[in-house]
């Protein structure tokens, strides 16, 4: 598996994100979807990856700069056939080394609640993620669970 800056509008990679995108929109109301679409993953902030076998897209991940010592991870998804094989972990730790070496102190996301997410939850907790309340635009919203990491005591995974 290799993981590497990828072009989100990359055509697998699009529908990946598609895929996602009619997801959350699935399970949640439309105020409370802070799913990115690709135009808005182009943006300079963030930083794109997708982990790949080959030519075989195994998932995608993205860190958004929040601040000078504060990230966001964003756009974690798999494809539903390549789930639980490893390539949501290898990105975010990817995604924690990333943070960890452009000198972030802390590492934040906003997922969905635990009923929906509890595969998501776990990879997230088991990673040293702990909850934590609204930060950067977000709003308290019962659809939305806040996780944080704080990097500047993080231990590899």
């Amino acid at each position: 598996m290799t993981i590497a800056p990828d072009d989100p509008a990359r055509p697998d990679v699009y529908a990946l994100l598609d895929e996602h995108l009619r997801h959350m929109h699935e399970l949640s109301p439309p105020e409370s979807v802070h799913a990115l679409d690709v135009d808005q993953l182009k943006r300079p902030e963030i930083t794109f990856w997708s982990a790949r076998d080959g030519d075989q897209l195994l998932g995608c991940g993205a860190l958004k700069e929040l601040s000078l010592d504060h990230g966001e991870i964003k756009s974690m998804r798999t494809p539903t056939v390549n789930r639980r094989q490893g390539a949501g972990r290898a990105i975010l730790n990817h995604i924690i080394s990333e943070a960890i070496a452009r000198g972030y102190q802390r590492l934040s996301l906003e997922t969905g609640p635990a009923s929906t997410f509890a595969p998501a939850h776990q990879l997230y907790e088991s990673a040293g993620f702990r909850p934590c309340g609204p930060f950067g635009d977000y709003q308290l919203d019962p659809h939305s669970v806040f996780m944080t990491m704080d990097l500047t005591t993080h231990t590899s995974a």
